[in-house]
């Protein structure tokens, strides 16, 4: 941290570092996870590229995305955040304003890889780790609030990018957002810091609150994060083409992932809260649960009307699920290693995502329908519910031993 002042070394400031972070990972999270999804019929009528084969341009991106998880997680823990994030924001940036140019597919996925790997990467995890070192009590909250402005991101981005593509043609507006952020988030990214709390108190802890070894408890989650961001990630990338292809316009397509991702706000808010009252990992059931049962609806929709109802029901609950997952990870990981515990597991989130994605992509080019797709995601969602679920048992059971 350079040259702090008392105001940013007071508690006041993590009300300053929240709201940092929710604009950073609104616009930079709502290019990556999911902004592309405006751009696959566009990008197909100019291009020629199949569904899947531009699917894949998002999947390099989760891709990138996982890999730097990782990696800047533990970059997060050695030479800080603040310039770790800054680094992401320039990456990012430049990454997707150069991709507008792009002719060949291999462009776009080396681009966005690295846009991933460089940029996301590098914001995601060490921002959501600041925020719950910033948020001693009511962490839960904070992280909610902050992956809620994650939310708005992933449903404003597309929702302006259509408008944009319209206006623009889909090169100008993927130009037009890579420039924003470069404009907007590098001055925002420099009023991060360091809580002080963290800076002038004794050394965090290596053990984990259940007393399961951290590498444990990360392999778990992990493994849970692949099948349930595979679920979580085809209404993201392919609502929009669902919509489209039962003969409604971009922008209408858009604005009924825009209302679900609103909703989504309120969602993500509300799990935190949960989190908080229940526990993280009962929350991030019940979110998943939310998201596996529903899912499949989507395919039997034809009425836009019906669309923006049946989004804003299943936006509600799907969007605890990153929120939980966060929480659970704070909650249940040692201290001293949160921001790499939570850089590896968000980096097979984020792989899930990409697996989810791509596969939608293809089983919509086999089969010219998205029945397929949407049952896979389903399916995901069960396997991720019963590794939750063991994991629940097992920790609750080792309180119990602690408690005799």
């Amino acid at each position: 941290m350079e040259n702090p002042t008392k105001f940013d070394q007071s508690p006041l400031y993590r009300w300053v570092i929240l709201g940092v972070s929710m604009v950073i990972l609104a616009v930079t999270m709502g290019q990556l996870v999911n902004g592309l999804s405006v751009y696959f019929v566009p990008i197909g009528a100019t291009e020629g590229w199949s569904r899947g084969d531009i699917a894949l341009i998002n999947t390099c991106g989760l891709l990138g995305l996982g890999v730097g998880s990782i990696l800047m997680g533990y970059a997060a823990e050695r030479y800080g955040i603040r310039k770790v994030v800054l680094f992401g924001i320039a990456a990012t940036g430049i990454a997707i304003t150069v991709a507008s140019g792009a002719t060949a597919l291999w462009q776009f996925y080396l681009l966005f890889f690295l846009a991933g790997a460089l940029g996301g990467g590098a914001i995601s995890a060490p921002l959501m780790a600041l925020v719950g070192n910033w948020f001693v009590v009511g962490a839960g909250m904070a992280i909610g609030l902050a992956s809620a402005g994650q939310a708005l991101g992933q449903g404003g981005v597309p929702f302006s990018g259509a408008f944009l593509i319209e206006a623009l043609g889909w090169r100008g507006a993927m130009m037009t957002q890579g420039l924003i952020t470069l404009a907007v988030l590098l001055p925002l990214g420099l009023f991060l810091r360091d809580p002080p709390v963290i800076a002038h108190s004794a050394k965090l802890s290596d053990e984990t609150p259940s007393g399961l070894p951290n590498s444990v408890i990360t392999a778990w989650i992990s493994l849970a994060v692949i099948f349930c961001c595979t679920c979580m990630a085809v209404p993201l990338m392919h609502l929009v083409p669902l919509i489209q292809g039962r003969g409604f316009e971009a922008p209408q397509a858009g604005s009924v992932l825009f209302v679900m991702l609103m909703v989504a706000i309120l969602g993500r808010l509300a799990f935190g809260k949960l989190t908080d009252l229940i526990g993280a990992i009962p929350s991030y059931f019940l979110a998943s649960a939310w998201q596996t049962v529903l899912v499949l609806g989507f395919v039997f929709i034809d009425r836009l009307d019906v669309f923006y109802l049946y989004a804003m029901i299943y936006g509600f609950g799907y969007a605890g699920v990153m929120t939980t997952i966060i929480v659970t990870t704070r909650n249940h990981t040692a201290p001293a290693r949160r921001a790499s515990s939570l850089g590896i597991i968000m980096a097979f989130a984020y792989a899930g995502h990409g697996l989810g994605g791509w596969q939608g992509g293809y089983f919509f080019d086999l089969t010219g329908s998205y029945h397929w797709t949407y049952a896979n995601a389903a399916i995901a969602g069960g396997i991720n519910l019963a590794i939750v679920a063991a994991l629940w048992i097992t920790v609750r059971s080792r309180a119990r031993v602690v408690v005799a």
